[in-house]
């Protein structure tokens, strides 16, 4: 790739201003008035937003960047390296290239890898930038993957398509039958040419409603970072048709969180008890998976209340997600709140609760933050509670 944008002094220009004000630079004259300015900012501000997301690229000398929606959209490279070590083979073929940065992780697992992007200026800064980052066994394909795979005779180990969730005629969608392109209709089609497929769908997608769109589910696995859902992935084998096990994975700063459970499973029951002397709330990848019985079931912890999705014990646990120790456990009613709470300073979450948190801190003058944590929530025999906490982890 030749582009102006390259050159040592623009390069340096770039990295020098990471982070700056883009509307200050917007106003300022351009310094290279050779190369159109906003291509500049745009490099800027792409790069900007790399810096934590996707510290290799960012550490990576004379990277070129797409659009800074495009970065932003892409997988992290927490993510990507989890995602990556879920599978692996001699081959697999990404029908969605984009950005590169699940490819980027994929060539560490497979001896060949192939990245189809049809926008042809994105496909080729990604065979860019991956001669930067020294990666030699991607093939680059600047075309519709349907072609791809249509013209190509090879079987490969595995498929892997994140489809566009911006449709032209609908807007910004979630169902994959509204992706582009059409997983579901073009399922037998892929099974043609792989009999492994992993899927990616939008965080905000029904397990429920991915499982009746698509066929051979073996995995869901459930990718959060810093206790935010990103990334919903179907692990799909032509012809699998045993149980399906829920995967669910939290990244942290310090260690990856993990719990799994097979769906559907009539052998998992959970036990109920009133508030113990800890409390445990599960992480989000957890919440999203829905294995609420599962996790009382297998940590041999009490949930609060069928619906409350709490958990007690009398003895500490290690869990995956946030513990506290209970310190009091008040009735909500008008005495107990004024007593305890009112003008107060806690941080609140409510499970199973009639209220919203920005109604119970204007109702009770409750302030932000603080060391005491606060859980509204209904217990086993339907009584209003309020469990009042220090946290542990």
């Amino acid at each position: 790739m030749n582009t102006p944008i390259l050159s040592n002094d623009i390069q340096e220009f770039i990295t020098k201003n990471i982070g700056a004000s883009m509307t200050r630079l917007a106003l300022q004259k351009n310094p290279f008035p050779a190369v159109d300015w906003i291509m500049i900012l745009n490099q800027i501000e792409a790069k900007t937003k790399a810096k934590d997301k996707l510290p290799t690229w960012f550490s990576t000398e004379k990277i070129v960047y797409p659009s800074k929606i495009s970065v932003e959209q892409t997988s992290s490279e927490k993510t990507a390296q989890y995602k990556a070590s879920l599978i692996s083979g001699e081959s697999i073929i990404d029908l969605t290239g984009g950005f590169g940065v699940d490819d980027y992780y994929f060539s560490k697992q497979f001896q060949n890898i192939a990245h189809c992007e049809i926008n042809a200026e994105l496909s080729a800064i990604v065979k860019h930038n991956f001669e930067q980052l020294q990666i030699t066994n991607c093939a680059f394909y600047a075309d519709d993957s349907t072609n791809v795979l249509s013209d190509s005779n090879q079987k490969w180990d595995w498929i892997y398509i994140d489809p566009s969730r911006r449709n032209d005629a609908k807007g910004k969608v979630f169902m994959l039958k509204d992706c582009l392109p059409n997983v579901p209709d073009l399922l037998d089609f892929y099974f043609e040419n792989s009999h492994s497929i992993l899927i990616k769908t939008a965080p905000l997608l029904d397990l429920s409603a991915g499982l009746a769109e698509l066929k051979f589910v073996k995995n869901i696995h459930i990718i959060a970072l810093e206790n935010e859902v990103k990334e919903l992935l179907f692990e799909i084998h032509h012809h699998y048709s045993g149980d399906i096990t829920i995967k669910t994975a939290n990244i942290t700063k310090d260690k990856t969180e993990t719990f799994e459970f097979v769906l559907d499973n009539e052998n998992s029951y959970a036990s109920y008890h009133l508030p113990l002397k800890y409390l445990y709330e599960p992480n989000s990848a957890i919440m999203k998976s829905g294995g609420f019985d599962e996790v009382s079931a297998l940590f041999k912890i009490d949930k609060l209340h069928k619906h409350s999705h709490l958990y007690t014990s009398e003895e500490l646990i290690a869990f995956p997600g946030r513990t506290f120790e209970i310190k009091k456990v008040i009735s909500y009613n008008k005495n107990d709140m004024k007593n305890e709470l009112q003008n107060q300073q806690a941080n609140i979450t409510t499970r199973n609760f009639p209220d919203t948190v920005e109604a119970i801190r204007k109702k009770w003058k409750i302030k932000s933050g603080g060391n005491m944590y606060c859980f509204f929530t209904t217990d086993k025999n339907d009584n209003k509670i309020v469990l009042i906490c220090t946290k542990i982890i």
